[in-house]
């Protein structure tokens, strides 16, 4: 295990020319976090963020949004005390109370629910980006409520419940030690920095001559860089993957004293890519079989070989198998556990997640309440829920209804698909509280908002949720009005509603608590720059693999238990040219959701003008010809239609992906807009999609929110 002492970087002359008054090194939280920063202060505020070069994770560099940083914190429309609904949901209409007042009503609520209803009637949320969930499982798992609403079910979540299924933990690219050829699936890391990975590095490894192949239906900067691009049809990923093993298998390409010795079900997988040759394949996915190929055989014959995978593939009804079909690539190609490959990174000796969110002190009959019950089993297995289970608990009260809501950092009117739902749901609920840092259309909504503090302004433990083997101290910059933090809160109210024997009396015992298995606390962390893990390579040829045989598991001996099929196979999307061809004659385009831009996090940072100015409407992807035949021009508003309603966005001509795609952005609310709900409804492109079980992947219940048809033409004047 390796801890830094913490060492000013040479910023001296920097803070002399400027007039800063000093610098704090912190950790930034604007996406998925990760990198070090140092914070200038000047007159007790921030005045600049730059990289931290001493940090391993980002050397120093910082994309927009942590630059962007500096004006949220200080933003105008910032909310900086509690604030109570005084009209109607969605008015607008608000009035000012204290923390006292707030957190006594939240607690009183709560009790009440719990005790005419049932602990479940109660659902704690989250969402993406703010480190928070090792305290709300906690809190929830205590209150006795199995219902914990996240973007689990199709995002990270899904990797993670895979990978342990299949090889005990996440496999991390090790871009540290330079792999030969890098695979980027369904990811745009140089734009959007995911989970545990920064563009940073992978760049590096180009420069350093690795080969890249490029898997995405768009010509991105990545693919445009690529030595093989393979631009599949949207949703047809598990039927490439499945197709490149055909070639690896038939040909003789994989790890043969891997797969001899550390693989469990290799027969029934060949059998299972058979079924896959590259004919079939070429037709599902529109990618020339020869192309196929050519990736296949550099992948298994250049090593160390590392694949990139991003969410794209997790949002879709073959989530699961897209993951696993990944996976088998990883794992027959040697390049599991292995320098430069794919490393089951060990974190340092601390209280993980699961522990700190005290699982198992959810009791067995409550687990068994979790709404959902067995519909998705993998998905159950690590305590993630589908969202539309809890719309329908409170719309329909079944299986029972749903009272209360407790949504912190999620916007799901904004993120969720079959929006239209998810706000009838929000506007019927009895009592909702939101914790954010803005009034933001799910805020809108709520009886009781609370001011979340940002990462400048909280002590936190950074990345201890990831599998990169590293841990970084979050060091408190600034105080804004009364916001605080998820963890403070939590902790606070806790107290207030018998929880209080296991937690602190503030939160930095709880900090303690995380690291007291090192014999350190958080004070002595503060004084150091990081803490990485011990870093070994091929554990498993000592232990094996954390899996039910110990091995690395092609066939899914707990698939086969929860009665899925324990091979990865390929499902046609529910709406596309092949599955609903009626339906296509009259939405002849697929439609691709959730574009990245640089300087927004989902519904995120649309208010900060510094990231506004980059990216000022929300817009859509279409071919050239696409556009001709359509009568659209360059810069137009054009409405996006599905079967389920309509959006408009403007467009944007992109000649780098097939004619029959249409791609538009996520995350779109308008806050300058004066009517409460900041137009909602006008962009928003989950309003478009669907979000009916028998759409969603069978065992982890991933919403099909990334592929289905639409129709577009231009809006009328």
């Amino acid at each position: 295990m390796t801890k830094t002492k913490f060492t000013y970087a040479n910023t001296a002359r920097e803070m002399e020319v400027y007039g800063y008054d000093s610098m704090i090194k912190s950790h930034c939280r604007m996406c998925h976090g990760g990198c070090g920063v140092l914070a200038y202060l000047k007159d007790g505020k921030v005045a600049k963020i730059a990289g931290d070069p001493d940090c391993p994770i980002n050397h120093g560099t910082l994309c927009s949004k942590g630059i962007g940083s500096l004006q949220l914190v200080y933003h105008p429309d910032r909310l900086t005390h509690p604030v109570q609904r005084t009209g109607p949901k969605g008015s607008g209409r608000w009035r000012q109370i204290s923390w006292d007042d707030a957190l006594d009503t939240i607690a009183e609520k709560i009790l009440h629910y719990k005790e005419s209803f049932g602990a479940e009637s109660i659902v704690m949320g989250y969402g993406t980006g703010r480190e928070n969930e090792a305290v709300i499982y906690r809190f929830a798992n205590l209150l006795g409520t199995p219902n914990v609403l996240t973007a689990g079910h199709f995002c990270y979540g899904p990797r993670l419940a895979t990978t342990i299924i299949t090889c005990g933990s996440n496999p991390i690219v090790d871009y540290e030690n330079y792999p030969r050829c890098i695979m980027v699936w369904g990811n745009n890391l140089v734009i959007s920095n995911p989970d545990c990975y920064k563009g940073e590095p992978f760049s590096r490894a180009l420069d350093a001559g690795a080969k890249l192949i490029a898997v995405d239906p768009r010509r991105t900067r990545i693919a445009a860089r690529a030595d093989v691009w393979l631009p599949l049809r949207p949703g047809s990923d598990t039927a490439l993957a499945l197709g490149m093993l055909n070639v690896i298998v038939n040909e003789g390409l994989y790890d043969k004293d891997f797969v001899d010795n550390h693989v469990h079900g290799w027969a029934s997988f060949v059998e299972r890519v058979n079924e896959y040759p590259l004919s079939r394949v070429e037709q599902l996915t529109w990618v020339p079989k020869e192309k196929i190929r050519e990736a296949a055989v550099l992948f298994a014959t250049t090593k160390p070989a590392a694949i990139q995978w991003g969410v794209a593939i997790e949002q879709q009804i073959n989530c699961a198998d897209n993951n696993r079909a990944l996976l088998a690539l990883m794992g027959i190609t040697g390049n599991i556990d292995v320098r430069g490959g794919q490393v089951l990174f060990r974190p340092p000796k601390i209280r993980n997640v699961s522990q700190f969110g005290a699982h198992k002190m959810l009791p067995k009959e409550q687990a068994e309440k979790r709404l959902g019950g067995n519909r998705f089993r993998l998905a159950g297995n690590f305590a993630i829920i589908n969202p539309k289970c809890v719309w329908d608990a409170i719309l329909d009260e079944t299986p029972y209804p749903v009272k209360m809501l407790f949504l912190i950092s999620s916007n799901p009117v904004i993120t969720r698909a079959n929006a239209r739902q998810v706000y009838r749901a929000l506007e019927k609920t009895e009592f909702m509280v939101v914790s954010d840092f803005f009034l933001t259309p799910t805020a809108e909504l709520a009886d009781l908002v609370l001011p979340a503090a940002t990462w400048l302004e909280m002590d936190y433990i950074g990345d201890f949720w990831k599998r990169h083997g590293y841990i970084l101290p979050r060091r408190k910059v600034v105080q804004v009005g009364e916001c605080r933090s998820d963890h403070e809160m939590l902790n606070d109210l806790a107290h207030r509603v018998g929880q209080g024997e296991h937690w602190w009396e503030t939160f930095e015992g709880g900090l303690d608590y995380i690291l007291e298995p090192m014999g350190i606390t958080w004070q002595e962390f503060k004084t150091m720059e990081y803490i990485r893990g011990e870093l070994t390579y091929e554990k498993y040829k000592e232990h094996g693999f954390s899996t039910p045989t110990k091995k690395f598991e092609l066939y899914s001996t707990l698939l086969e238990k929860w009665n899925y099929d324990p091979l990865p196979q390929f499902r046609e999307p529910p709406e596309s040219p092949y599955s609903t061809p009626e339906l296509f004659e009259d939405f002849p385009y697929i439609l691709i959701t959730g574009r990245r831009q640089p300087g927004f996090f989902h519904s995120e940072n649309r208010q900060l003008p510094w990231l506004r100015e980059l990216h000022k409407d929300p817009m859509v992807e279409i071919h050239p010809e696409t556009a001709k035949k359509e009568g659209i021009l360059e810069g137009d508003w054009v409405i996006i239609e599905s079967p389920r309603g309509k959006v408009r966005q403007r467009a944007k001509l992109f000649a780098g992906m097939d004619p029959r795609i249409v791609s538009a952005e996520h995350g779109w609310w308008f806050p300058e807009k004066k009517d409460p709900l900041h137009g909602w409804d006008e962009s928003n492109i989950n309003i478009l999609t669907d979000n009916a079980y028998d759409t969603c992947d069978p065992a982890m219940g991933a919403t099909n929110v990334r592929t289905l048809l639409c129709k577009i033409y231009p809006e009328k004047s």
